[in-house]
């Protein structure tokens, strides 16, 4: 039997999301990125030719920081993003035979969930972490509620409503991963845009943990 990936410890717990990017401007906002510290990206899977864009930032970034697929609804989705060398699978939901694909090709995990009961299903469907989705919905209160009766050591991700000027509040609450999707990037944003908002993301989230 396959043991799930936990997630791993990173610097820099903030996920970069993609959506909407394409293939032919990929690698570099990639490297605007990572020289600014980010650790992690997803390429939502309803983005132009996804599985071409993580192939193209799992060659040039994928031995360094974690390069995977967002909005993943099935299984073939996630074989296919595996296939492509993405080693992340980000989704907006529990689906036990996606997360069982992703976990037997030893991915790294991150299901949307907003209750207790799809907290602790992803759980034992063996989720590196959980991702509240929408965050805003639920804000740092709520989720903190909920990780209440997690078992002690759950990484907690909160993911839309994420922005430079909340981290501290979700912080606060014990949320230790964000996802931050149109606050970093919208499409048609130049890299120069790009640079300016990836450090300022990497400067909100020091001063929100303190360092």
């Amino acid at each position: 039997m396959v043991s799930p990936v936990g997630w791993p410890e990173l610097k820099y717990p903030l996920v970069a999301i993609l959506r909407g990017v394409q293939p032919d401007e990929v690698e570099a906002i990639g490297d605007v990125l990572v020289e600014a510290g980010f650790e992690a990206i997803e390429v939502p899977l309803n983005s132009p030719d996804p599985l071409v864009s993580i192939e193209r930032l799992a060659k040039r970034h994928g031995e360094r920081i974690l390069i995977g697929a967002g909005t993943v609804l099935s299984a073939a989705d996630c074989a296919a993003v595996a296939d492509a060398g993405g080693r992340l699978m980000v989704s907006p939901n529990v689906d036990p035979e996606v997360l069982a694909m992703a976990v037997a090709r030893g991915m790294v995990t991150l299901p949307g969930v907003m209750s207790p009961t799809e907290a602790l299903l992803a759980l034992r469907c063996g989720a590196s972490a959980l991702k509240f989705f929408p965050a805003s919905v639920l804000g740092p209160s709520g989720i903190s509620a909920v990780r209440a009766i997690l078992p002690k050591g759950t990484r907690v991700a909160a993911v839309g409503g994420v922005s430079n000027e909340n981290f501290a509040d979700y912080v606060a609450a014990g949320i230790s991963i964000f996802g931050l999707g149109t606050n970093l990037y919208k499409p048609g944003r130049t890299t120069e845009e790009m640079a300016t908002t990836a450090a300022a993301a990497i400067k909100a989230y020091d001063k929100a943990i303190g360092r």
